[in-house]
């Protein structure tokens, strides 16, 4: 008896151990997926630990920290997406099997959050329109700080600032924002920069910045950040907001649901999507897992094709270029429509880590079109709404780096690790460095600056001696003098901010550096001599004078230039005038005439610009619609019995735009012909003259059109919408609609 009951026992632990070993992620599979040669996936974190994810960080023990969007688009009328169900989690793989098990809620009840950064000891994130920073105790949230009370404001949820990538240079980058952001001695700093983007963004190991746009996969700045737009009046287009390649072309494994899919050139014969149309989630691979000519490609996710893309970058003194990887295939594809990639990262393990949204329902309501709606319908996607997976991508060929535990790292190790091969684990160190305020090592630090021969923990060592306030003047002018571009570069940018000292110190390092003849060093001296111009304009007017000759087709370098000249261009031009040379670079002269047009009419580079950022028209179209239309209408245009017709394939949604507008402003008595079926509501629509606008309902009659006309309509502006105000006052009737005509 007991041999036997040993042997049940015995079983039944088996069974057991089967069971937790099968059970994790048994139902998903990769079969579906093609990903290139040599690298294999990985399933990371998947359903029910996470839901509906858009973004995500690591701590500094390596943990993924997740974002959810959970209520977006919870059904095709798009009701309830105001839901505040959104939530950042904490997931952990406690076995190390490359899996998360665990997950832990630290925020919820957020509505739409989209960003978050690990950073400051605590999580910044951004729950619209807002942008927080929350302390992190034990994995629970402490002091909340209101860091900007406008962050996300306005547009849509595809369409506001998201992010949120702490870059080399100690300051927070936003895509679809103009803002960055930076704690500094205790205070929130709050800094203008370019508008970049609009889902995701990136960088490449010096801190130049990539993002994308929706038919856009891939744009960038050729320059760092901030170094072009030193002159209010003038607005730089030369290295800044840069389409990398022309080439937007893509190669789906299969026909996917695409919401113009009707509009010619969007799909080929078969129904492939050929170009990218949701393109966002940027990443420059940065690890050192994959092999070598991966090491800073640009990646890009295409959700609405379920691929992922690579483009090969190449780095020239003034200039950026991305070409695709191959013209027949993508990195990663895959056949499942529910697949969709929105986000991607470089881990701490050298790995690239996916982050997949995994839903059916990719478009926001304002903007979807009936034939979206119809074949989301069709296919049952608007019924996968609680799943969400990360993917970890990894060379097969070679094992994933060991992800350290930098909560317990000391200050010294920590600069060893400026080193590393893996710019996640540079990057972290470096924020952690500032963070402790370990003095210790400022010795360590600055012999590192010295390393020509290591250029990238150089710049890194300059970063944190920037932020521990440990730099000086005599130190960055050293390591400018060395003459190696990036380097020089970094030291040139720093020295922004020491004009208190002696400007002839400084001409004596630019004349030192124009010896050298570099034009990438070249360019970071002409864009750092803003700050010192202005102290000292009979120094440095003459300099920028000699500097504007060295390369007078450079459109790039001419308008670095310009961008430090800031209200002495008059000067300038005088000083230009003594100087002796052949010609005149006509691109220069071209840039001042237009600066000093600009500040003589007041037209200054937008970013500088207050201006409040508004609803987009169609998503405030929305906004109304459901507001004040769809109680009587239904969410999703489909009428209400006894209340209120339907507006889908309404003739009067379809038809004349200002008959349309007549019923908005002056309101409609039934009963009523629509399609040639009687409609009797016992209710009159009200007219809305006196509720709303004329730019009101002109966002109304966008979002009509979209939402529910199949074929191209007419617009109709605001001057017209003024003018139907007093064409008729009371309530219309069916008589009164069939004698308004066509007046577009």
């Amino acid at each position: 008896m007991k041999i036997r009951y040993a042997l049940l026992f015995l079983s039944a632990i088996l069974l057991i151990g089967a069971c937790k070993s099968g059970s994790k992620h048994s139902n998903i599979s990769f079969e579906q997926y093609k990903i290139a040669d040599g690298f294999e996936i990985e399933l990371a974190a998947s359903e029910p630990l996470i839901v509906a994810p858009v973004a995500m960080d690591f701590d500094n023990q390596g943990r993924m920290w997740v974002v959810e969007m959970r209520g977006f688009m919870p059904n095709l009328a798009g009701i309830g997406d105001d839901a505040a169900n959104g939530r950042i989690s904490i997931l952990e793989d406690l076995d190390k099997d490359g899996f998360a098990e665990s997950s832990k809620v630290f925020l919820d009840s957020l509505v739409l959050p989209r960003a978050m950064a690990h950073v400051y000891g605590g999580v910044l994130y951004t729950s619209p329109p807002f942008l927080w920073f929350v302390e992190n105790n034990n994995d629970k949230p402490g002091r909340k700080t209101l860091v900007d009370s406008t962050y996300a404001e306005g547009g849509s949820p595809e369409a506001q600032a998201n992010g949120l990538m702490m870059n080399i240079d100690n300051w927070i980058y936003s895509a679809n924002s103009q803002f960055r952001y930076q704690l500094k001695d205790g205070k929130w700093l709050k800094e203008r920069t370019s508008f970049r983007g609009q889902f995701g963004i990136t960088r490449d190991d010096f801190g130049r910045l990539y993002y994308n746009y929706n038919t856009i996969q891939l744009a960038g700045d050729y320059m760092l950040p901030n170094t072009l737009i030193g002159n209010p009046y003038f607005k730089p287009t030369e290295g800044v907001n840069k389409v990398l390649t022309t080439n937007h072309r893509v190669y789906p494994l299969h026909a996917t649901v695409v919401n113009r899919g009707y509009v010619e050139s969007i799909l080929d014969k078969d129904s492939m999507l050929l170009k990218v149309t949701a393109a966002c989630g940027p990443m420059v691979y940065r690890g050192d897992q994959f092999p070598d000519e991966y090491r800073l490609n640009a990646f890009m996710c295409e959700p609405q094709a379920n691929l992922v893309k690579r483009n090969i970058l190449t780095f020239e003194d003034d200039k950026t270029t991305a070409k695709q990887a191959w013209d027949d295939r993508e990195f990663l594809a895959s056949t499942d429509e529910g697949f969709r990639p929105v986000n991607l990262f470089n881990g701490p393990d050298g790995a690239m880590y996916v982050v997949d949204m995994h839903r059916g329902v990719m478009e926001y309501r304002a903007f979807t079109t009936p034939y979206y709606n119809t074949k989301i319908a069709e296919k049952k996607l608007d019924t996968l709404l609680n799943a969400g997976r990360i993917l970890r991508v990894k060379a097969k060929d070679k094992k994933l780096g060991t992800i350290p535990n930098l909560t317990t790292t000391s200050g010294s190790e920590l600069v060893r690790l400026l080193t590393s091969k893996n710019g996640w684990i540079r990057d972290r160190a470096q924020q952690l460095l500032i963070y402790k305020k370990d003095k210790s090592v400022i010795a360590a630090l600055v012999k590192l600056t010295r390393d020509v021969q290591n250029v990238l923990p150089a710049i890194h060592a300059l970063h944190v001696l920037s932020g521990l306030n440990e730099l000086s003047f005599e130190l960055l002018q050293q390591v400018a003098a060395y003459g190696e571009p990036m380097l020089s570069a970094h030291a040139l940018v720093l020295l922004h901010g020491y004009t208190s000292n002696d400007p002839a110190a400084m001409a004596g390092l630019a004349n030192q550096l124009l010896s050298k003849n570099n034009l990438v060093v070249n360019l970071y001296l002409a864009t750092t001599l803003g700050p010192w111009n202005e102290k000292a304009p009979a120094i440095f007017l003459p300099i920028l004078s000699k500097m504007s000759q060295l390369y007078p087709g450079n459109a790039l370098y001419q308008e670095a230039i310009v961008s430090s000249l800031k209200g002495a261009e008059t000067n300038f031009r005088q000083v230009l005038a003594k100087t002796k040379v052949e010609q005149n670079s006509k691109i220069l002269d071209s840039l001042l005439d237009l600066t000093i047009k600009n500040r003589q009419e007041g037209k200054m580079n937008p970013i500088y610009v207050e201006v409040r950022r508004a609803l987009d028209s169609r998503t405030n179209g929305l906004a109304l619609f459901r507001n004040n239309c769809a109680p009587c209408h239904g969410p999703d245009g489909d009428g209400m019995d006894l209340v209120g017709p339907p507006l889908k394939g309404s003739e009067y949604v379809s038809g004349s735009t200002s008959r349309l507008a007549m019923i908005i402003l002056h309101g409609l008595e039934g009963p009523i012909h629509i399609n040639g079926k009687l409609y009797n509501f016992n209710n009159t629509m009200p007219n809305f003259a006196n509720n709303f606008d004329d730019a009101q309902i002109a966002d109304i009659i966008k979002y009509l059109h979209n939402a529910f006309v199949t074929s191209p309509v007419k617009t109709i502006d605001t001057e017209k919408i003024k003018q139907l105000r007093n064409k008729k006052t009371g309530t219309l009737t069916e008589k009164d609609l069939l004698q308004i005509t066509n007046e577009e």
